[in-house]
């Protein structure tokens, strides 16, 4: 059994800064990407930003140069963190990470249950 927890969404006025943070835990062989979707109310769900597990990021256009993604791979653990912030960001937060249950198994796609960031003033 795999889970993903996520930690760190909240309220924020426009221009602020938050934090986000998951930390992937149970049965995992190898973890591969780890990364970060969001879904807004009538929205479909967008890539923000992924990482590879050799630290290579991938931001989605809009977050660029104000998000930064990053890892820590001992403790399987990804972190968003998000500077000027926009009404726009407000959305559900989802950690996503790709990764395998044993050796010989298929990567697979696992998400965490989403955190709401609010963003207004």
């Amino acid at each position: 059994q795999v889970q993903l927890v996520e930690s760190g969404g909240g309220l924020v006025q426009p221009g602020g800064s938050l934090r986000l943070s998951c930390a992937a835990s149970g049965s995992m062989f190898s973890v591969y990407t780890m990364g970060w979707y969001r879904q807004a109310p009538g929205k479909e769900r967008e890539l923000v930003a992924s990482i590879s597990n050799g630290g290579s990021p991938n931001y989605g256009d809009s977050v660029k140069g104000r998000f930064t993604i990053s890892r820590d791979n001992a403790k399987n653990t990804v972190y968003l963190q998000m500077n000027s912030l926009k009404p726009e960001d407000t959305a559900v937060y989802y950690c996503n990470a790709e990764l395998t249950t044993w050796r010989f198994g298929p990567p697979k796609d696992y998400w965490g249950q989403g955190t709401q960031i609010t963003v207004s003033s």
